[in-house]
């Protein structure tokens, strides 16, 4: 550890600071739809990961028919989205009320299914997702220079809070949402139809997954097993943060990011398992996690 410690400036720490709030911003995408899904839904989605898994490999496809990384950012989303409206409607939706195990068990079969599919289509063997042309090489943010697209990926990540931020605090929409999740007994008898948000939630939720997992195809690659280790970060992330909460969901999956990226500069071996030390220390005194679970935004 001494020896390792002994060339690291704080340039360095800060640069690998840098490096880990860009992970963290996937772990972030990721955290935000399990939270949303589970906060509204009660649905524990263990096929969060799959649809990661399915967001990099629609990009993979996108981009080989169109060349166009930014229309693959928008079309990639939309796709996962419709596929989660199909997967809610058809297989999740007959088993609300019959206990939280019965949509843990389906959405973990469902993952394999997709990756089997997925190994079907595309093969087995991982493909190569490129940095965009104008996305590549490095600028200066004051302590080094730093890849422009884990930049990119940390601006884009922000707009998109903005605008979950936006969606629930500030239209009706979200109003509903929060109402839904807190009492949707209530809702119902305000005459809302509550299952077409859940439907609209849970869309929402699979649209956040693929999007990270295109963004996150040119830094990790892309296979059909990728969303294994993914869809453990994530779960890591929301239990720190706290089971249903977005703001817990935000300041964990930062919080790891970091954790992770300077963990693996100082003590390579460790980063692996740094973000479950985390997660053991932050149940150790707060068994609900950071924000706990006090409704959708708790």
């Amino acid at each position: 550890m001494a020896s390792a410690m002994a060339g690291i400036t704080l340039e360095l720490l800060a640069l690998q600071a840098f490096a880990g709030l860009a992970l963290g911003t996937i772990f972030v995408l990721l955290a935000v739809g399990l939270s949303l899904i589970f906060g509204l839904l009660t649905v524990v989605n263990f096929a969060h990961g799959a649809f990661f898994m399915v967001g990099a490999y629609l990009g993979v496809y996108l981009f080989g028919l169109t060349g166009n990384f930014w229309f693959c950012l928008v079309g990639v989303p939309l796709v996962a989205g419709c596929l989660g409206l199909v997967v809610e409607r058809i297989l999740i939706r007959p088993l609300y009320g019959r206990g939280i195990d019965y949509p843990l068990l389906l959405t973990f079969g469902l993952g394999y299914v997709l990756v089997d599919l997925v190994r079907m289509t595309f093969g087995i063997e991982g493909r190569n997702f490129s940095t965009p042309d104008a996305l590549r090489g490095s600028v200066s943010i004051g302590v080094g220079d730093f890849p422009l697209y884990r930049l990119f990926v940390i601006g884009i990540t922000a707009l998109i809070l903005l605008g979950l931020w936006w969606l629930i605090e500030g239209t009706r929409a979200g109003l509903i949402i929060r109402a839904g999740a807190r009492d949707p007994e209530i809702v119902r008898t305000l005459g809302v139809d509550v299952s077409r948000v859940w439907l609209l939630v849970f869309a929402l939720g699979t649209a956040l997954a693929g999007l990270a997992g295109v963004l996150a195809a040119p830094m990790r690659g892309v296979y059909p097993e990728m969303g294994v280790p993914v869809l453990i970060e994530a779960f890591v992330v929301t239990v720190v943060g706290g089971m249903g909460s977005l703001l817990g969901a935000v300041v964990a999956g930062l919080l790891l990011g970091v954790v992770v990226s300077l963990t693996s500069l100082v003590a390579p071996p460790m980063a692996n398992i740094s973000m479950f030390v985390v997660m053991a220390l932050v149940l150790l005194f707060r068994p609900t996690g950071l924000f706990g679970r006090t409704g959708l935004l708790g």
